[in-house]
């Protein structure tokens, strides 16, 4: 169904080859999942099948690449044969709306209205998307991977291609993607899954390929992956094939409509947190946010009576997809406009005030990225006491060397390492990771995790949303677990 045959893959102004010497054959029908350490050429690879290298990526290309049988110098045929989801789905939304979205590419292909909207019904009904509605740029990113995973099969494509599918995903949204994947794989799609987040393909995998430098390094058959320890995979620099186990941390001080009931319940009779982790009084040492209530066309997505951010300390934000835990980070860093307060140290904190005492790790971090270089990009955020600890957080980021780089040139996750060090050298009083995991892989787990530390023992409120419970696992301290709108009573 695929074949890549000796390719070799130089992006226009890069100095090394991305992809050396690839050789990879994909069978029809086959679930072939492609990991590997951050900068190893998975995104590349996948680029290859379905035609954005190189007629949307400038560069040299050598080997032979061919899809479905023909080379893929016709991007029309390979569209209609291949589905694509990227990293991050707000970077392939040709429409705004879910309906749209999702008819756009059978409009394309000029597939009759009625059968358009029957299709779009199918498929809208498959993924469960009856109760998403509104904008597409309204949605939480974890129900945007959910409509980039739908649009990209509406018009079954024999080939799926999912770049990381879960980086923005509940432990829900992965269960609810993995029945998906595995009625698809049954109905003989052929699917290809760049990931590093594996326990959830134990079972569907017919082979596991790690890339390493462009190539493939190793290869493991669906009889092998059953014989694979976790020792195994942590010699690798690969996640766990094992379903991580929830870790519990202390729950942060909080309470209102959209906090998880079974945590401290009120401030007032809140337990005694322990030495470890000490919070702030109810005015001071750290953030704490008071009548907390944000809408979307009148809808309340965010409604926090009270709630404690110590300084010092990891809180870890979690909850389903569309609980409101972006927008709580939009409204700490001041890009949001709700109703009540949010103090710093006993002090309310306008929203301008907000943003220039705030550094954010976005999910998409390329919307973050303004510089020509590593260097400048560091340089531009960085306050003068910070900057001389630049070299040494690229090096414990594994990032050391690539200072005269373009950051657009580097992969995925070492775009995101990168946020992570401007945001360790920003020296802000409130630094927030918004699933900052996304393309990480096992050894960078702890080296974020590092870094993040680093900001809290410097006295910063420092707060993590996300859904990867490695990360959690190693990095959070508390927990403020949100839940959805439609929970709230």
């Amino acid at each position: 169904m695929i074949q890549l045959k000796n390719v070799r893959w130089v992006y226009q102004g890069g100095d090394t080859a991305v992809l050396d010497g690839l050789d990879l054959h994909i069978r029809r029908g086959e679930t072939v999942v492609v990991c590997g350490p951050s900068g190893s050429g998975k995104s590349s690879a996948l680029r290859l099948m379905n035609g954005l290298i190189p007629h949307f990526h400038d560069g040299t290309l050598e080997g032979e690449v061919r899809v479905d049988g023909a080379a893929i110098t016709d991007l029309a045929q390979v569209g209609r044969v291949t589905g694509t989801v990227l990293q991050h789905p707000r970077r392939q939304f040709f429409t705004d709306t879910i309906d749209t979205e999702l008819a756009f590419a059978l409009e394309n292909f000029g597939t009759p209205p009625q059968r358009i909207r029957e299709r779009v019904g199918e498929v809208v009904d498959d993924f469960g998307m009856n109760e998403l509605e509104g904008r597409l740029r309204e949605l939480s990113g974890g129900q945007q991977q959910r409509v980039a995973c739908a649009a990209a099969v509406t018009h079954g494509p024999p080939v799926l291609l999912l770049d990381e599918p879960t980086s923005n995903l509940s432990p829900q949204g992965i269960a609810d993607l993995t029945a998906i994947l595995r009625r698809l794989r049954e109905r003989g799609t052929t699917l290809v899954i760049a990931e590093h987040r594996l326990h959830y393909l134990r079972e569907l995998a017919d082979r596991i390929v790690v890339m390493q430098d462009g190539a493939v390094a190793k290869e493991w058959s669906r009889a092998e992956v059953a014989g694979l320890t976790d020792e195994m995979m942590r010699q690798e620099g690969l996640r766990s094939l094992d379903a991580p186990e929830r870790t519990e941390v202390p729950p942060a001080h909080a309470f209102g409509p959209s906090v998880e009931p079974g945590g401290t319940g009120s401030l007032d009779t809140a337990p005694d947190p322990g030495p470890a982790t000490p919070d702030p009084g109810p005015d001071g040492g750290g953030v704490v946010l008071r009548g907390i209530r944000c809408g979307f066309r009148g809808r309340t997505v965010l409604d926090i009576a009270e709630a404690r951010l110590p300084a010092g300390v990891i809180t870890a934000v979690t909850g389903p997809n569309g609980a409101g835990k972006t927008t709580l980070a939009r409204i700490l860093a001041g890009l949001q406009r709700h109703a009540g307060q949010v103090l710093l140290d006993g002090r309310p904190l306008s929203r301008a005030r907000r943003q220039r005492e705030t550094a954010i790790v976005m999910q998409d971090v390329q919307r973050q990225l303004f510089t020509d270089s590593v260097t400048a990009e560091l340089r531009l955020g960085a306050v003068p006491q910070e900057a001389g600890h630049a070299a040494t957080v690229l090096a414990d980021l594994d990032l050391a060397g690539f200072g005269d780089r373009h950051p657009l040139s580097l992969s995925g996750g070492q775009q995101q390492r990168l946020v992570v060090a401007t945001a360790r050298l920003s020296g802000r009083r409130v630094v927030i990771f918004d699933e900052p995991s996304s393309g990480v892989d096992r050894r960078h787990l702890r080296s974020m995790t590092r870094s993040m530390r680093d900001v809290a023992a410097g006295g910063a409120v420092v707060v993590l949303i996300s859904h990867d419970a490695d990360l959690l696992a190693l990095a959070a301290d508390r927990e403020l677990r949100l839940r959805p709108p439609a929970d709230r009573s």
